[in-house]
């Protein structure tokens, strides 16, 4: 895989060429700037790509605040490690973002994965096509991440009642005890599908259910006609999914505005 090529092709269709992941969310290019901005409260809001140099940069910020706080909303601004200038990241902090924990991006082609994994034993993956999947799902990352899944489940529940076509979502079930819950973002038009989630309650880590998933949603996505999957890998899933065959293209941090 030539990754220069796939991190420029990564940063037309899914940056620059963006499109609202909600189906009542919309995406705009202001100047250097692609936001997306969400129907309600609750939906995602922030800036996915720009093209800004140490002239520009400034203003940029500073309508993009002036922006969302008009609307009475945080925000995010997405930024990648080869986001220009390099001073940006500092930019940011200086007008008053405050850095997540930075994630890898990590870009795999589907036909080079190593993805022969088999589900423990007892273990089985069911399909979220409705509220009942999406609340084990939810359950699961709430267990596995330990934060709140309000904002995942109407996010959820409205993307498979408007757009079920871009959502393929499953959760790892021993029983009726759910373990590991995942979601894959597809993304007509593009070569790329994303995968999301991937959180493992505790007691069931490091049996291979995550590495299942991801070889289960890559099926998925080969069988649908995409080239690429797509990941911004924590610092615990980094390496599972280098071993799967992922490469590393860039980092990403998200620098989240609360006005």
């Amino acid at each position: 895989m030539d990754h220069e090529a796939v991190l420029s092709l990564f940063d037309r269709q899914m940056r620059q060429d963006a499109r609202a992941g909600d189906p009542e969310g919309r995406v705009e290019q202001i100047g250097d700037v692609v936001r997306q901005i969400g129907a309600g409260n609750d939906d995602w809001n922030g800036v996915v790509w720009s093209d800004l140099d140490e002239v520009t940069a400034d203003a940029a910020i500073t309508a993009q605040v002036q922006y969302f706080a008009s609307l009475g909303r945080e925000f995010e601004w997405k930024l990648y490690g080869h986001d220009q200038p390099g001073s940006l990241a500092g930019r940011l902090r200086a007008a008053g973002f405050s850095p997540e924990p930075e994630e890898t991006l990590m870009v795999a082609e589907i036909d080079d994965l190593s993805i022969g994994v088999e589900l423990p034993e007892g273990v089985h993956v069911q399909s979220v096509t409705g509220p009942s999947g999406v609340d084990l799902a939810v359950d699961v990352h709430e267990q596995a991440f330990g934060t709140s899944g309000v904002r995942l489940r109407h996010r959820m529940l409205s993307q498979l009642a408007g757009r079920p076509e871009t959502l393929s979502m499953v959760v790892a079930m021993a029983g009726d005890l759910p373990l590991c819950a995942a979601r894959m973002e597809l993304h007509p038009g593009t070569a790329f599908a994303s995968l999301w989630g991937g959180g493992t309650v505790p007691a069931w880590r490091g049996l291979g259910i995550y590495r299942a998933l991801v070889a289960h949603r890559a099926h998925i996505a080969a069988e649908l006609g995409y080239r690429y999957l797509q990941v911004d890998a924590s610092s615990q899933s980094r390496p599972i999914l280098q071993r799967l065959g992922f490469a590393v293209l860039s980092t990403t941090t998200p620098h989240v505005y609360r006005p």
